[in-house]
């Protein structure tokens, strides 16, 4: 009787335990290869995140894959070990590693002539070094004598020389290192208004770091969620102005205390929405979206390293609307490898063919949303909305503006929108 119970209870378990090892290999996960064609490595990624979408229509996984840009080790189906190598985080754009992430001479760290050299540009902006607003601090405390930039959140050197600006390098700023203590202050406080910088605690602050603070689109949080560790899976040139309001539009600094003063409104719709309750604004300035009028080089930066954000800063109400004696500037397409054809190409909101002839701005960047029509008027094509507008020049116009004052505010005197 011992020996059948004993048969009984062995033929038990191990009824057990191949059913746990069955159940066990019924949900292991079963490798999901994919074979991307710029690498031709095949790597396990969509085992799990198979359901992710599309990040944009200009990085199709077949051709990209993960690694490429995420990094992260390829053959592995456990998550802890998959993620141990990942480039940033989940945000691979970030300026730490944007580099090994997002670099190549056939990506983003190609020439100035190619039109790639995106990390380069951004690297030395004005919103990566936040050395406009370093430089006036310092300046207006008597640290420095002049606005000369000679500091940047990060050591940053310009490589695409010659240079336009004569500034070929910026030193990490410290601000412990100064004896004004609202400078020390500044630099406790003030210095997340940056593409390097975690953002400030908030909703309407929260977005990634480096490409991605513009390029990935904010959605809500839940709780405890933190933006650096997901969320959002997108890149997009169709930037809503909302994007730009995590950093811009959202209160003023107290330079007393060297504190941020959130806007005390609560805005609910666009037009309260877009500006703080003490600007001036137009029609159009409050229609359009901020990537409507500012181009890549104004955003993104020029290559070379900026002293001042006024300095990058040079579309004005006369790029679109011209002036009483001239017509804003244009140029008519008649080379397929025009850079316009490729900014349309990754925001297609305008079906743009040779022969077309667009705005451009003094200094030559495409306005490539903006079309000149067989009637002498323009036509503008909101990049975020789709929004189709029609506008004429001032020239031939009622216009009584003075030529010699061409800043937004001298056309809010007459412009301007009531709320």
């Amino acid at each position: 009787m011992s020996s059948l119970r004993i048969f009984l209870f062995a033929s038990a378990l191990l009824s057990v335990i191949t059913g746990l090892v069955w159940w066990s290999e019924a949900r292991a996960a079963r490798p999901v290869p994919l074979t991307p064609r710029l690498t031709g490595q095949v790597e396990y990624c969509l085992t799990c995140h198979a359901g992710l979408p599309e990040i944009s229509p200009s990085h199709p996984v077949e051709t990209f894959g993960c690694v490429l840009c995420h990094g992260g080790e390829r053959l592995a189906l456990d998550a802890d070990l998959a993620h141990s190598t990942m480039r940033g985080g989940a945000n691979p754009s970030d300026l730490t590693v944007v580099e090994q992430s997002c670099g190549g001479v056939d990506c983003h760290s190609g020439t100035a002539a190619s039109g790639r050299d995106h990390i380069q540009r951004v690297i030395t902006s004005i919103q990566s070094t936040y050395a406009g607003a370093i430089t006036t601090l310092r300046y207006t405390f008597g640290a420095q004598p002049d606005l000369t930039a000679h500091f940047g959140v990060s050591a940053v050197t310009d490589t695409s020389l010659p240079s336009q600006t004569g500034i070929l390098a910026l030193q990490a700023y410290d601000p412990a290192a100064e004896s004004n203590p609202s400078l020390r202050a500044f630099g406790a406080n003030c210095l997340t208004c940056h593409i390097n910088a975690t953002p400030a605690d908030g909703e309407p602050y929260q977005r990634y770091t480096g490409c991605s603070a513009c390029h990935t689109p904010a959605s809500p949080l839940t709780p405890g969620e933190n933006r650096a560790e997901g969320g959002v899976h997108s890149l997009t040139t169709a930037i809503p102005y909302t994007q730009c309001n995590t950093c811009h539009n959202r209160g003023n600094y107290d330079l007393r205390s060297m504190t941020f003063v959130e806007r005390a409104d609560d805005p609910v719709t666009r037009l309260e929405d877009y500006y703080q309750p003490i600007g001036q604004f137009t029609l159009c300035e409050y229609t359009l979206d901020c990537v409507d009028c500012h181009t890549r080089s104004e955003a993104m930066g020029d290559g070379d390293i900026q002293a001042l954000k006024s300095d990058i800063q040079y579309v004005q109400c006369k790029t679109c609307h011209g002036t009483l004696d001239e017509l804003p500037r244009t140029q008519t397409l008649t080379d397929p490898d025009d850079l316009a054809f490729r900014l349309a190409m990754l925001n297609p909101v305008v079906n743009l063919q040779l022969g077309d002839t667009i705005m451009i701005t003094e200094q030559g960047e495409p306005l490539w949303n903006i079309r000149l029509l067989p009637d002498g008027t323009y036509e503008m094509i909101g990049k975020a909305t789709f929004q189709r507008f029609i506008f004429r020049p001032v020239l031939g116009s009622g216009c009584q503006q003075d030529l010699t004052q061409q800043e937004s505010h001298y056309c809010h005197a007459c412009h301007a929108v009531e709320r």
